[in-house]
């Protein structure tokens, strides 16, 4: 059997599709052809879900979420009603992008994103479709929201992980995954390859957050969900086990935790 990749988080309606004719199934294959067979494409804002929509259901390796991410301040923010409306769709598996930054959005009341947060939590909840959590220099507040809201009863995962273990332990203790993006492959992320190297097996995804974080060699340039091999093989060789292993047990879990 060959060698199956799932890329858990990318933009995919982000894209630079110039190197690919502009046809979004040109990239898509040349992800099939590095392994990726399946991708959660993530929905950041409410004004581009029916594009996010679009590819999923135009393309059945494409799954999609629905959510506003932390940094989005000029669209639709929208109630926990009005998300588990939106989440009635038989190609959206997760509810999400959502959590907390601190690092782009800052000022002296940010309680308009705890909020948002917890919506989603709350419809994650009624609607058994797990969280997809970003968290940027806001480690305590988001830690502490998902421990009062009860997110373990969400489930979900800690995409673009970019923290100590320290952090990732917490988040283990919630249930969450922990996805790797392709920051584990730079070299002075020196704390996440030790996160890496140590979180159980069992609770690990691998994704590209494409078009961004581009991973080694090919940082600095337009990520896509090909790419998500380069991480899968950085973590192989920082656990010290083979490359098909890591993709076939990261599948599994995606399978797992989004119950498909």
């Amino acid at each position: 059997m060959s060698v199956q990749l799932i890329d858990s988080h990318c933009h995919l309606d982000r894209l630079d599709l110039s190197p690919f004719d502009n046809k979004i199934e040109n990239a898509l294959d040349k992800a099939h052809q590095h392994d990726v067979h399946k991708m959660l494409n993530v929905c950041i804002d409410l004004e581009h879900l029916d594009d996010v929509l679009d590819i999923a259901r135009n393309n059945q390796h494409v799954y999609a979420s629905v959510g506003v991410h932390p940094n989005e301040t000029d669209g639709q923010d929208p109630t926990v009603d009005e998300l588990i409306q939106l989440a009635d769709d038989k190609n959206i598996i997760a509810i999400g992008e959502t959590g907390l930054d601190y690092f782009r959005t800052t000022g002296d009341d940010l309680e308009w994103q705890r909020t948002r947060f917890k919506n989603h939590i709350e419809a994650s909840k009624q609607t058994a479709k797990p969280l997809i959590i970003h968290m940027r220099e806001a480690t305590d507040d988001t830690i502490k929201i998902m421990q009062q809201e009860n997110a373990r009863d969400a489930g979900g995962v800690m995409h673009c992980f970019a923290e100590d273990w320290d952090t990732a332990q917490r988040a283990l203790e919630l249930g969450f995954y922990i996805s790797f993006s392709g920051i584990v492959t730079f070299k002075n992320a020196l704390a996440l390859k030790e996160v890496a190297k140590n979180v159980p097996i069992e609770k690990m995804l691998v994704e590209t957050d494409s078009p961004y974080l581009a991973p080694v060699p090919y940082r600095g340039k337009s990520n896509q969900p090909a790419y998500v091999k380069n991480v899968a093989e950085c973590i192989a060789e920082l656990r010290g086990e083979s490359y098909e292993y890591i993709a076939e047990q990261t599948t599994n879990n995606f399978y797992t935790l989004f119950k498909l």
